[in-house]
């Protein structure tokens, strides 16, 4: 019987260990997490180029941003924190997010430079005198 009952246990151990990628309730799940960061950094990436000294209007600009990307995503500022502190213990679970946030945002990045040069290769005259701009 107690042969049974160390059974018992070391196969809960273990099926508890199978299932240890698994979050709690109340946090995003990795692959929705990842997603969300990645709109997020996007966000913080446009921050940066807007030209305003007044922090109070920087703020309120950008929440309207945030709560735009929480949205599409069903989520909210709050269990998004939440999530934030759950992945920062597991950094494990973070870092494999993180090599995929990564590899989104530079194909994004590079099909953005991609649909830049092509419309500058269309800008460029083909003949001279076509599609130039009249002398003066």
């Amino acid at each position: 019987m107690r042969k049974h009952n160390i059974l018992f246990f070391l196969a809960l151990l273990f099926l508890g260990a199978c299932i240890g990628n698994n979050v709690p309730d109340g946090i995003i799940k990795p692959d929705d997490m990842t997603n969300l960061m990645v709109d997020v950094h996007i966000v913080d990436g446009s921050m940066h180029n807007i030209d305003i000294q007044d922090a109070d209007s920087l703020y309120k600009y950008g929440i309207k941003r945030y709560d735009r990307v929480f949205k599409m995503h069903h989520t909210d500022s709050i269990q998004f924190k939440k999530s934030v502190q759950y992945y920062s213990r597991h950094t494990e679970q973070l870092e494999e997010m993180y090599a995929d946030i990564t590899a989104i945002l530079q194909a994004k990045s590079d099909s953005i430079r991609k649909i830049d040069s092509l419309n500058n290769i269309k800008r460029i005259p083909t003949r001279p005198g076509r599609n130039a701009v009249p002398k003066k």
